[in-house]
């Protein structure tokens, strides 16, 4: 029996949190959950914090299940990744952003640093423009010999961004940091609509509210609905350790890693579509590092991949999308 949701899961604390812990009590080959998410305009009614408040609940409560799943195991909850690659919202004050090649090296000596201790790492990833990176980042670990995948958190059929799955998932998480009265509808155009608009303009030039979507009809209880079925996918996915090319958990039930596209996702989910190759550049190379020791994970097999090309820091990042449309 796996264990209940809890009214408000962002409020509890406890051991499996690796910040809080002291050094003696993180047991060697420990398994830790990372959560990546961004710091970006979320229309004007969400927090900047939105997508990591979201990552950062998904990572806990996975941590909490797999742990009950098999008390023999430790996962750890990183603090975390909360500044990601946010280019397309920098039309609003709050957003930073830290580019595609600073969080590819932030993703990658983080684990690194990881592996000297750790056993498999996962990132789970709550903002759409961070993908590519994660994307690239993974792979380039996995073949150095990291045991290390990504999990996006995901709202199958959702809006693209502050809409309704959103706001429902802030309203379970953090009601006190949602302000309903000022939420307003933005372009509520189908996503493959909004893309030439949204590459060639960025966010704001499509909404200039930073909705796209309609928050309308959100509630709690949607949004814990929301939680549970994203939280129980990163408990299977994370158990089984099956991953596609570019390191992302899959569905074990899936026929192969690569053959299930995914369902279309609103802006939680961790994927988007790239930009326009015109804009984008390699990350800048990092020395290898050897191959970490055997962790104990579920096996998962390094694929040889050419590393997608990831924009420069000062370029917008990736415009919201679906996890199929991901390079």
């Amino acid at each position: 029996m796996t264990p209940a949701m809890p009214a408000h899961p962002r409020q509890p604390r406890g051991p499996r949190e690796l910040a809080r812990a002291v050094w003696p009590g993180v047991p060697a080959g420990a398994w830790v959950l990372v959560p990546v998410g961004s710091t970006e305009q979320h229309g004007p009614h969400l927090p900047l914090n939105t997508d990591s408040v979201i990552a950062e609940s998904v990572a806990r409560l996975a941590a909490a299940r797999l742990t009950a799943q098999d008390a023999r195991r430790t996962v750890l909850t990183a603090p975390p990744i909360s500044y990601g690659a946010s280019g397309e919202h920098a039309g609003f004050p709050g957003t930073v952003s830290l580019g595609h090649a600073a969080l590819h090296t932030v993703l990658v000596e983080t684990v690194r640093s990881l592996s000297l201790w750790a056993g498999c790492i996962v990132f789970v990833n709550g903002h759409g423009g961070n993908v590519p990176t994660l994307g690239a980042a993974v792979g380039r670990l996995r073949d150095e010999g990291h045991d290390v995948s990504w999990f996006g958190c995901g709202t199958p059929g959702g809006d693209a961004h502050a809409g309704r799955a959103e706001t429902s998932l802030m309203l379970h998480l953090a009601p006190g940091d949602v302000r309903l009265s000022d939420a307003v509808a933005g372009d509520t155009r189908p996503l493959a609509a909004l893309m030439p608009d949204l590459v060639a303009r960025g966010v704001r030039g499509v909404s200039p509210t930073g909705v796209l979507g309609d928050p309308a009809g959100a509630t709690a209880e949607e949004g814990r609905a929301a939680l549970e079925s994203m939280v129980s996918a990163a408990a299977r996915g994370i158990a089984a350790g099956r991953t596609d090319t570019r390191g992302r958990l899959v569905d074990p039930s899936a026929p192969t890693p690569a053959a299930a596209p995914a369902a279309p996702s609103a802006d939680p989910a961790g994927s988007s579509p790239a930009p326009p190759a015109t804009a984008e550049r390699p990350p800048p190379a990092e020395p290898a590092c050897p191959p970490p020791a055997a962790s104990g994970c579920p096996s998962t097999v390094p694929v040889a991949r050419a590393v997608p090309a990831a924009a420069s820091p000062g370029t917008p990042s990736t415009v919201p999308g679906t996890e199929a449309a991901a390079p």
